[in-house]
């Protein structure tokens, strides 16, 4: 499969647009007959939006005039997003042959939009300079080489200092290499109401270090009483940190449900909401998060 690289000559005045309700025919409903069109629906006052049109306007310049984007501020032209049944932002549609074919909300990170808009062409899009930094930098992780993909994610964050899978990364790496102060230094230049899932991870990670550490890598004593009392939820909820510890996932999970299988309102609920730092930490893409999300579901409506 060909790749669409960026072609530095190319103006995107016409890939990039500003709609109103009074162009959206033209801009949008008409211009897809051509070309994919990504109808992005924003307001001035949202902060996830901010971080999510520069993501797609880069990936349409990107896309050498197969994208067109179609930016429209829902406080000035609210009708379109009213008539799309749209509950929250940013929401973006795309547009294929004159009606909406897919769509996402949320703010995404720049390579799950890229595969949002290769779905719908027939080429996949060239990898930015950005997004092969990241590449080396997660190699760099899988090998272990953590001051190899410091250095990556910091090179990135020079260009992009709100770049936030390179901010989770480089917390991740320092945080593998022993240096806590460092990671959590890292981690404030992420927005605090970040909802990019790579954030998340990290904060999770940290979050769940300093629960684990706490209570130590000895499981005999809370198998001991366990055994004495398998209601005693305090000692599973324990042990499910001490196997997080140990990198001992499985078990992790499979304690914290044991606990809402057992009792699931135990003090306010907090088994699921530990289990649920799990799933952020461990990743949703995960083969094991995908099967406790699964045994969750199971045991909250059965």
């Amino acid at each position: 499969m060909d790749t669409i690289s960026p072609n530095p000559d190319a103006s995107t005045a016409a890939t990039i647009v500003d709609v109103t309700t009074e162009s959206f025919m033209a801009d949008v409903i008409e211009a897809s007959g051509t070309q994919l069109v990504l109808l992005d629906l924003w307001a001035p006052w949202c902060g996830p939006c901010k971080q999510l049109t520069p993501l797609l306007e880069q990936v349409t310049t990107q896309a050498n005039g197969a994208v067109r984007l179609a930016k429209m501020n829902i406080d000035e032209h609210p009708a379109v997003a009213q008539q799309l049944q749209v509950k929250s932002i940013p929401a973006v549609f795309a547009f294929k042959s004159g009606r909406p074919v897919d769509g996402f909300m949320g703010a995404l990170p720049e390579s799950q939009i890229k595969e949002f808009v290769t779905r719908h062409l027939d080429d996949e899009l060239a990898a930015s300079p950005v997004e092969e930094m990241i590449a080396i930098a997660d190699r760099a992780m899988d090998q272990g080489d953590m001051a190899a993909a410091a250095q990556a994610y910091s090179q990135v964050l020079e260009q992009d200092p709100t770049h936030g899978g390179a901010i989770a990364g480089l917390a991740q790496a320092h945080f593998a290499a022993g240096n806590l102060d460092q990671a959590e230094q890292t981690l404030a230049m992420a927005p605090e109401n970040s909802t990019d899932p790579e954030i998340a991870a990290a904060r999770a990670t940290l979050a769940l270090a300093a629960k684990s550490d706490a209570l130590g890598d000895d499981t005999s004593a809370l198998m001991e009483a366990l055994a004495a009392d398998p209601n005693n939820h305090q000692a599973r909820f324990d042990l499910a940190l001490v196997y997080h510890g140990g990198g001992e996932r499985a078990d992790a999970m499979d304690a914290l449900l044991e606990i809402i299988a057992r009792k699931r309102d135990w003090e306010d609920e907090r088994a699921r909401k530990q289990l649920l730092e799990f799933f952020d930490a461990y990743g949703a893409g995960d083969e094991l998060v995908e099967a406790a999300r699964r045994r969750l579901s199971s045991i909250l409506f059965s």
